[in-house]
């Protein structure tokens, strides 16, 4: 399977810079953020960690529940998947983290009844690759340098 990219560049301090996340493998936007925007109740025209996490993970969610129907024989029509990413405080550390991802999908599938939707959803909701990142993370490996 391939590896996919994307960049954060960054320049200024925590409260006071910006910076800018590019999704590099496709090539597809530049976006904006800063953490007055990340943390402003509309997010200020830029995006931020949380609002990306909630894209992949809705999509990858959406991919995971598609092909777990047509294993059960339905045919899908359409999937629309909103994933509700919440940044809170983290006590044990004093910083933030994630404390919550709300997945909501509705589907229109022929072949499948309640049942087997409602069995199909909760099994992609675990087993979709972004949700078994989330749930726990083995490994965790940086390259880092200081550049003058």
């Amino acid at each position: 399977m391939p590896t996919r990219s994307a960049r954060t560049a960054w320049n200024g301090g925590f409260e006071d810079g910006s910076g800018q996340v590019e999704l590099s493998s496709s090539g597809l936007g530049t976006f904006e953020m800063s953490f007055p925007k990340r943390s402003s109740d509309d997010g200020g025209g830029a995006t931020n960690p949380e609002e990306l996490l909630g894209a992949a993970h809705s999509a990858c969610y959406t991919m995971q529940l598609t092909a777990l129907l047509g294993q059960k024989g339905g045919t899908v029509h359409s999937i629309e998947t909103k994933a509700d990413v919440s940044l809170g405080k983290d006590d044990a550390d004093g910083g933030f983290k994630i404390t919550k991802i709300a997945l909501t999908v509705r589907g229109e599938v022929e072949g499948v009844d309640e049942a087997g939707f409602l069995e199909a959803a909760e099994e992609a909701k675990t087993g979709c690759p972004l949700s078994k990142a989330l749930a726990s993370v083995e490994e965790i490996t940086l390259d880092a340098a200081l550049e003058s």
